[in-house]
């Protein structure tokens, strides 16, 4: 009896959090979904899907989405690939190294909206850091990089990818320090290049940290929204809005609670989707030491 349930009691702290605040959310997102909540009353008529019916007839649903997916593609393959040569490029254990290691990590550590303070002035139109570098090589520069449609969602993953392409590659280090030395060190006495022994070796074994990488990278992507509440909220023109900012606005600058809880749950049905068919792909082959 006591092995029956020591395991269930050490785990009871961990499982009553996840169910407070992953399963019950969820769950009560979906009622939520089923009820119009517009009206200032205690009353809230049962609409079935007709949350959902709304939700898919909002252009800017349709807006944040679009911008979610370029959002996903300008930071998770930057920033996968930056955080992977990062890693190849440290991956010998010399001091310097464990010095540019900390210095990479070090933006995962900082808050998500003091970063977005700190971007506001290298952005900042003609007097930040930015405009002042390229406005020695191309001459004068004035660009209000966050007030363009056309530029403002490129620097919002901008400081995705700088912040955390150092956490990144802490996995991809781990994940090189596991492979045995003795599998490079056959291909290189075979005549194998060092391009070659990366790309035929070392990658092939990276691929279950490659998947679990990515995943993660894909969940960031989605609900990561401080910079854009502090820089540009969602501006201009919708432009930056992305779905999390989105069903943050419905729920609390319009109190449609029923329309914003059909988006997280279509959110959360998406991102799940995602992640399963992401892990599926770069599983397929993958080598596992047993």
């Amino acid at each position: 009896m006591r092995k029956y349930w020591l395991p269930w009691l050490i785990l009871s702290p961990s499982l009553l959090f996840l169910a407070l605040f992953t399963y019950f959310p969820l769950f009560r997102s979906v009622y939520d979904s089923l009820f119009d909540t517009r009206m200032a009353t205690q009353d809230t008529p049962y609409v079935g899907l007709g949350n959902f019916a709304r939700l898919l007839d909002d252009s800017v649903f349709w807006q944040s989405l679009f911008n979610n997916l370029v959002y996903l593609l300008l930071t998770v393959i930057p920033g996968v690939t930056l955080a992977l040569l990062l890693a190849v490029a440290l991956w010998e254990n010399h001091r310097i190294n464990r010095w540019l290691r900390t210095a990479f990590f070090f933006p995962m550590i900082i808050p998500m909206v003091s970063a977005a303070a700190l971007w506001l002035f290298i952005f900042m139109p003609g007097l930040g850091m930015l405009d002042h570098y390229l406005a020695q090589l191309f001459g004068p520069m004035n660009n209000n990089w966050l007030g363009r449609s056309n530029s403002a969602l490129f620097a919002l993953a901008l400081i995705g990818v700088w912040k955390f392409a150092g956490y990144y590659m802490l996995f991809f280090l781990a994940g090189l320090q596991g492979i045995p030395p003795s599998t490079r060190e056959a291909a290189i006495m075979e005549g194998a290049t060092a391009t070659q022994v990366f790309f035929r070796v070392t990658l092939p074994l990276l691929r279950p940290t490659i998947s679990f990488v990515v995943t993660t990278a894909l969940i960031y992507s989605i609900t990561q929204i401080d910079h854009v509440a502090v820089m540009t909220r969602g501006g201009p023109d919708n432009a930056t809005t992305v779905l999390l900012y989105y069903i943050q606005n419905l729920a609390w600058d319009t109190h449609d609670l029923g329309k914003a809880s059909a988006a997280t749950f279509l959110t959360l049905v998406g991102l799940f989707v995602f992640s399963l068919v992401n892990l599926k792909l770069l599983e397929r082959g993958a080598h596992y030491e047993r």
